[in-house]
């Protein structure tokens, strides 16, 4: 048997505990909880933490991966940008091979775009400061956790040859989407990463409206097993409370100098989720102050919305959490990394590929 250390986030001993509390707090119905992490995904499917799970309790990723919700409309501008227009266009590495309407990035910058991978909104601003005379967008994607830093840089006076096209998009909003579409969840675990900047009372209105379990969690083994205890122990006593799994991380205001930065540089807007649609509330725009590093408003230009389900994907299923990646009949055939078809098997933290590359199933 294992000895068991209280100080190891990955002690089997302490993991085989948590899989008999589960057990014994789960309900005698099927419970679905809903994460929305690539991160807590991945770390579910490597861990094989569905085989620890009470045969009745189902684990789905809802929007949890900003590559996959980032819209048609968006990447094909952003090709426009680069390939029409001729800007340095940046970005992160997970956008290069997201299908758009006609092109990916990475296609585009085989037919002579300038697109380059930065790490960071300060990366693409060193680039711009290299690059006088030359137009350098920063195609700004993400949730919460990378919105500050697009924030920083445009606070901090960038040059004058540099603007962002923002893609910044918000989680709370989403999961109110997610409820609204579909109602056979019955608990989130819910993001450590946003939650370190937006804390965990920015999903008490949420518990409160839909009278359901929110729980934060970490993303170690023990953290997210930790985590779906308290959401099956929450939904045994008939409670729909916030609770905080990562307090090691997560406070219950955040990070409120982060927050401070998005709302000196950003306004709340509509915004347009591939695989959702729009939902009220739920991006970010640059403010009208800062308007001169919008790259919506410096070049003037449009892209058509294009096409959000390829036929046969089921990446908008996936991304609502009605479906798992194996559902999909193109899953593993006709989309793969290599070859991706929707977004979800694209970036990182999108549900299908972190199921390609760990031969994840709905069970073990």
């Amino acid at each position: 048997m294992w000895e068991s250390d209280p100080f190891r986030l990955r002690d089997p001993a302490r993991a085989e505990k948590l899989s008999r509390a589960l057990a014994q707090l789960a309900p005698k119905r099927p419970v679905k909880i809903v994460h929305v992490c690539g991160t807590h995904e991945a770390a579910i499917a490597e861990s094989g933490l569905r085989a620890l799970l009470p045969k009745r309790v189902e684990i789905y990723e809802g929007p949890g991966c900003p590559v996959c919700v980032t819209s048609t409309a968006d990447i094909n501008l952003a090709v426009k940008l680069a390939l029409e227009v001729g800007v340095i266009l940046c970005t992160f590495g997970d956008m290069l091979r997201v299908p758009g309407t006609e092109l990916t990035l990475e296609e585009a910058k085989a037919e002579g775009a300038d697109v380059r991978v930065v790490l960071s909104a300060a990366d693409a601003v060193r680039t711009a400061r290299e690059n006088p005379h030359r137009e350098v967008v920063f195609f700004a994607v993400g949730f919460e956790t990378t919105a500050p830093g697009t924030a920083a840089v445009l606070l901090d006076r960038p040059p004058d040859n540099f603007s962002v096209l923002c893609s910044h998009k918000l989680i709370p909003p989403a999961l109110e989407a997610l409820l609204r579409e579909n109602t056979e969840v019955d608990g989130f675990l819910a993001p450590g990463h946003v939650s370190t900047v937006i804390g965990a009372d920015a999903y008490q209105e949420l518990a409160d409206k839909f009278h359901v379990p929110v729980v934060v969690g970490g993303f170690e083994p023990l953290d997210i097993l930790y985590a779906i205890a308290l959401v099956l122990k929450q939904l045994r006593e008939g409670r729909a409370e916030v609770e905080n799994a990562y307090p090691r991380a997560v406070r219950p205001g955040g990070n409120a100098r982060a927050k401070e930065l998005m709302d000196e540089a950003f306004q709340v807007m509509d915004a347009s989720w591939r695989g959702i649609g729009t939902i009220p509330a739920s991006g970010l725009g640059i403010r009208a102050e800062l308007s001169r590093f919008d790259a919506r408003k410096r070049f003037a230009i449009q892209a058509a919305p294009g096409e959000e389900e390829p036929p046969g994907c089921l990446c908008p299923d996936v991304i609502m959490a009605k479906a798992v990646p194996t559902d999909c009949p193109l899953f593993g055939t006709a989309c793969t990394p290599l070859s991706p078809v929707g977004p979800c098997m694209v970036g990182t933290e999108g549900a299908c590929s972190i199921w390609y590359r760990y031969g994840e199933r709905p069970r073990l």
